[in-house]
């Protein structure tokens, strides 16, 4: 028999036993004496107790119920150390909690004051550091100049030089033929006084023939500046001046060059790949090694094993031993498997590439391509890829004369697609052996320029 059931039912209390008439009066008074007294503090407002509250039967008493004297509910637990805590924190705080509170405060105030002044002497550093760095681009630019200026001053001065020899030897040559003249004049002057004087024809006629006429020489012809060596120089100095200014952007981009590795897991079983990865060759027959799920299986390709992630990112590639070759950026969505335009550069809305195939160079985007401009006469050396995330923009170089080869933006996209395809994932650097017609040889090599180097 349980607690509760004992006390749900009076006649639980005791034991079974024979009683007295006595004996039962008593326990009918202290029963309702009971039941008087929890009615009456429910009256009061207080709860009635449980059927698991203490109580005291014994015989020959009444049932006394264990009721506070004062109008408080009383706890049946001590409060927990947890209750407590909050108490004192919602409460007035002591003097100790006081003072350690500010020792607190105060040290965290002396931690903000040392991080603020060195915030300020990082930016006192960085302004000495630019002005520094800003000193040291003007020495460069100040030797460039010295070197340009000492150059200029070395061809005036062949100029002219080659000009006073030139007038030296016209000199010399204006000084015979004013000794002819002079000699002329004065075979004029005694002819002219023999026929005043009707003096005899033959003196006259003896000094006409002592003085033979005088006729310009081969040499006279060949004193001249050497214009066609001065013609030379300036092609010369036009060329030095058109590559130094490709070379002043191309220093430039070299600033946001990017470090490409091939990724030989993607590589196609007939690329092989350099042991420092930034040579590809194509080999007739294919690796035994097994297929990688992130291995291209037909198209002949590869990417590069980090994506581009920088706001902005420049890379070269050396094509030179390559007659048929594409060069381009894809996301990491490009497909690996099959040989439909999913997995080919600038055949889908996943890549962008410029191509070299039958000696025409061309730009790739979502299957739709134009004709590059700015291609001369001489086949690509070096292609150069420039790709701005900030501005959406892809650019393709020819990195030998910094010539735009194609420019991927806002601009031209419609060209390619009528609703402009963002930039909205990494881009890993991709690189594709192309078929050449039968006539050429199957393309050979490809490289990564290392453009740390100039």
């Amino acid at each position: 028999m349980n607690r509760h059931s004992l006390l749900s039912n009076p006649r639980n209390w005791f034991p079974l036993q024979t009683k007295s008439p006595e004996m039962a009066e008593r326990e009918s008074q202290s029963v309702h004496y009971g039941r008087s007294t929890i009615a009456h503090s429910v009256q009061r407002g207080l709860e009635a107790p449980s059927a698991d509250a203490p109580c005291t039967l014994q015989e020959g008493q009444s049932f006394t119920l264990l009721v506070s004297k004062s109008d408080a509910v009383v706890q049946p637990f001590a409060r927990s150390p947890k209750l407590q805590k909050k108490k004192v924190k919602g409460g007035a705080l002591s003097q100790e909690q006081l003072s350690k509170h500010l020792e607190e405060l105060q040290a965290e105030r002396s931690r903000t004051e040392a991080h603020i002044q060195s915030l300020k002497k990082r930016n006192t550093d960085l302004s000495r550091s630019t002005e520094r760095m800003k000193h040291r681009v003007c020495e460069h630019f100040e030797n460039m100049r010295a070197i340009l200026k000492q150059d200029e001053q070395t061809i005036l001065d062949s100029l002219e030089l080659d000009l006073r020899l030139t007038r030296t030897r016209l000199d010399q040559v204006l000084k015979d033929w004013k000794q002819h003249e002079d000699q002329v004049t004065k075979n004029i002057s005694s002819i002219e006084r023999a026929l005043s004087k009707n003096s005899a024809a033959e003196d006259g006629k003896s000094q006409s023939e002592n003085l033979s006429p005088k006729k310009p020489g081969a040499s006279e012809k060949e004193i001249r500046l050497n214009e066609e060596r001065f013609e030379r120089l300036l092609k010369t100095l036009y060329s030095i001046c058109k590559n130094l200014r490709a070379q002043l952007q191309r220093k430039t981009l070299l600033l946001d060059s990017f470090h490409v590795v091939i990724d030989k897991q993607t590589c196609h079983s007939q690329i092989i790949v350099t042991s420092e990865g930034r040579g590809m060759s194509f080999s007739g027959s294919g690796h035994s090694a097994p297929e990688h799920p992130l291995q291209f299986d037909k198209v002949c390709c590869a990417l590069a094993s980090c994506p581009l992630t920088a706001p902005q990112s420049y890379w070269e590639v050396d094509v030179r031993c390559c007659s048929a070759w594409a060069v381009g950026v894809a996301y990491a969505s490009l497909q690996r498997k099959g040989r439909d335009k999913g997995a080919k550069l600038g055949r889908n809305r996943n890549s962008w590439c410029v191509e070299l195939r039958d000696g025409n160079l061309s730009a790739w985007h979502n299957d739709r391509h134009v004709v590059c401009q700015g291609v001369g006469q001489t086949m690509l050396g070096k292609v150069g890829v420039l790709v701005m995330f900030n501005k959406g923009q892809i650019i393709f170089y020819d990195a030998d004369n910094m010539v735009v080869l194609q420019r991927f933006s806002a601009a031209v996209m419609p060209v390619f697609d009528r609703a402009y395809h963002q930039l909205t994932e990494p881009l890993y650097p991709a690189i594709r052996f192309l078929r050449p017609p039968q006539s050429q040889l199957w393309p050979n090599h490809l490289e990564i320029g290392y453009l740390d180097v100039l």
